[in-house]
């Protein structure tokens, strides 16, 4: 019995044909089903049924496919330990980011992985943090960048940024007289925020499903200089993250949302502990973010991007 065959015998079992089975691995459909009969010779029993269309496995390949998974799984697993040994991190790997983002320390984070290990390929995907945060989940993405409400459940997160909700409101606005401003007191007004799928929207929308608030959502756009412009323009009042609200100054009046108190984040998340790619990345990764600004206090000027994920410190 050799492993090769079992991984045919597993692409059969999960591609249920031998032809994808066999575009899967890259050889021939002949030579899967002869390496499966070969296989079946050894062990004395047929894996598949084969009088349809469609492949399915018989008792004993139902009862084998789990052990033949299982004997996959620790090869790849003495090859990774193998490769952590000796320092040797190869393969592939995919990071996410939201669009628009301008953080240099993961930048700094992803030169210096790739001086330490230029055998791996990195792949840089934008996306919204929603789609990120899935393609985290099915294994797409192996470590993204994204802004959420909470830390996604069933994944590992390392919080960047943490920062409560502003109302950003154009002068001569009946809320710009007001010290203290609640959620009820902006959900009476025309808004202009980002749009669902973002961090900062999450949280927003989150915020008033809890009060039971229904707020009239004027306009939307996906970067904070476009819906702090159109709120200067009298057009609604904006919802921004702190440091963003900050940048307009000049021309909105920013002030907290006294009853949320819930902060959007910025966080790198990721699925699979186990992977020494992205166990390398992480490290390099905390330690680009070490010395980061917000982690300290300093103040933060907003560049560009999708909710909190546009921060750039200085």
């Amino acid at each position: 019995m050799e492993l090769r065959q079992l991984e045919y015998f597993v692409a059969v079992a999960e591609e249920r044909n031998f032809t994808r089975a066999a575009e899967r691995v890259h050889i021939s459909q002949s030579g899967v089903s002869a390496q499966i009969r070969q296989l079946e010779r050894e062990l004395g029993a047929e894996l598949f049924d084969r009088s349809s269309r469609t492949v399915t496995l018989t008792v004993a390949g139902k009862a084998a496919l789990e052990h033949a998974r299982a004997a996959l799984d620790a090869v790849g697993a003495v090859g990774r330990s193998v490769d952590e040994v000796t320092d040797l991190i190869r393969g592939r790997l995919t990071v996410g980011m939201v669009v628009g983002c301008t953080l240099t320390p993961l930048f700094e984070a992803l030169a210096a992985f790739h001086e330490a290990h230029p055998g791996v390929e990195i792949s840089l995907l934008e996306d919204s943090s929603d789609r990120l945060t899935e393609g985290v989940r099915t294994g797409a993405v192996d470590l993204a960048l994204i802004g959420t409400a909470t830390a996604p459940d069933g994944l590992h997160a390392l919080t960047i940024i943490s920062e409560r909700l502003v109302a950003a409101i154009p002068p001569g606005h009946p809320l710009a007289e007001q010290r203290r401003i609640t959620l009820s007191d902006l959900a009476a007004h025309p808004i202009v925020c980002m749009p669902p799928g973002t961090g900062l929207r999450a949280v927003f929308d989150r915020a008033c499903a809890a009060q039971h608030l229904h707020p009239s959502i004027a306009m939307q756009a996906g970067a904070a200089e476009a819906i702090a412009d159109l709120a200067a323009r009298g057009l609604g009042v904006a919802v921004l993250s702190e440091s963003m609200a900050a940048v307009h100054r000049d021309r909105l009046t920013a002030r907290t949302i006294d009853d949320v108190d819930t902060p959007a984040l910025l966080a790198l998340i990721w699925k699979s502990p186990h992977n020494p790619a992205v166990r390398e990345l992480l490290a390099h990764s905390r330690r680009a973010f070490a010395d980061f600004p917000a982690m300290r206090g300093q103040e933060a000027v907003y560049v560009s991007g999708e909710g909190v994920q546009g921060m750039h410190f200085r």
